[in-house]
């Protein structure tokens, strides 16, 4: 092992630089095998990865923990600087100047912050140390610290539905408005032709609705539609706490403004929605908004709730069955095909 050109002592601990990046550490474990339990040898600070470090050897280990039969090798980190991770590793060399593989420790990326220790409490026996590795009474151990860096350049997480939300609130570009039961919303052609494929043929195609900068719409509240134009530029649902006291029934109002608007992701986050309430008292409405609107995924959801037994007995009894099967007659079929009944 090449030595390297500097060389530092201190009292009973000796180090050579071997390269930038190890450092070799000679002790006079002679001199120390009687320090006490909690006292340590302490390196010179030197600088690895920027920052100032020093190794701290435990003749009698660094806690009581193991009685002393233990030599400890920590690092500490002497720099006055933020926490930083590094990963350090420590082995023996034997009379043969060679390393030794059986006392060799690598560690995990670990967290250090200034005066901070980590290293190893058992890193060697005290009578194998003195066994097999002594030579005068001194015993050598190399080791090497790697300083990881942060090299990502921070980025703030995306923020367009923010964005386009403050868009539409400001209605700033604004070139057509809807009016619904009285109620004027403003929102731009470009926006929402690139969500739905039914305001594309509304808005850019040739359909009358093409040249209108003011669009009566009727069949849905106002609610629902600010609650469908926030979707529509946000991709995102209000919070619950937004949805007022009724929020099933607005899920299925909003359910079928996106089943009449084409907008699948939207219908499917009401369906989600739908489902997590339903109970024997809702499951009828439910079923007959995913038939009335065609979302075949939560009328399955809702013939797995009838595959219970114990479901389909109070479920048949309530009025709301009474309505669904006189407003869809062939759902009576579909449930036996699906149920086996």
């Amino acid at each position: 092992m090449a030595v390297g050109k500097r060389r530092r002592r201190t009292i009973g601990l000796e180090e050579q630089s071997l390269n930038s990046a190890l450092r070799e550490f000679r002790v006079n474990y002679e001199l120390f095998k009687y320090r006490a339990i909690g006292k340590s040898i302490c390196s010179e600070p030197f600088s690895t990865g920027g920052l100032m470090w020093r190794v701290n050897c435990y003749p009698s280990g660094r806690d009581g923990s193991h009685g002393g039969e233990y030599v400890s090798i920590f690092f500490e980190l002497v720099s006055k600087s933020k926490s930083v991770h590094a990963i350090y590793e420590a082995f023996l060399i034997d009379k043969d100047r060679q390393p030794c593989h059986e006392v060799a420790y690598r560690s995990n990326a670990h967290l250090f912050e200034t005066g901070s220790e980590r290293g190893w409490s058992q890193f060697v026996a005290r009578t194998e140390l003195e066994e097999v590795y002594l030579t005068e009474g001194h015993f050598t151990f190399v080791c090497a610290i790697m300083v990881i860096r942060d090299s990502s350049i921070p980025v703030p997480p995306p923020d367009i539905g923010e964005q386009f939300s403050n868009l539409l609130d400001s209605s700033d570009g604004a070139d057509i408005s809807f009016v619904v039961d009285g109620e004027t919303f403003h929102a731009h052609r470009a926006v929402l032709a690139a969500r739905s494929l039914v305001f594309r043929a509304e808005l850019l195609g040739s359909m009358a609705e093409a040249t209108m900068s003011s669009i009566t719409l009727h069949e849905i509240t106002p609610a629902t539609f600010r609650i469908m134009l926030q979707f529509v530029y946000t991709d995102a649902l209000p919070g619950d706490d937004e949805l007022w006291d009724s929020s099933t029934e607005m899920m299925q109002n909003l359910l079928a403004a996106a089943d009449r608007y084409a907008l699948d992701r939207l219908k499917l986050m009401c369906a989600q929605k739908l489902w997590d309430d339903v109970s024997v008292d809702t499951v009828t409405d439910t079923l007959a908004c995913a038939k009335m609107y065609s979302c075949s995924e939560l009328k399955s959801k809702c013939f797995d709730f009838f595959a219970s037994e114990e479901n389909f007995k109070k479920a048949v009894l309530t009025e709301g069955f009474v309505q669904l099967v006189q407003k869809f007659p062939s759902i009576m079929s579909e449930l036996r095909e699906r149920l086996g009944i």
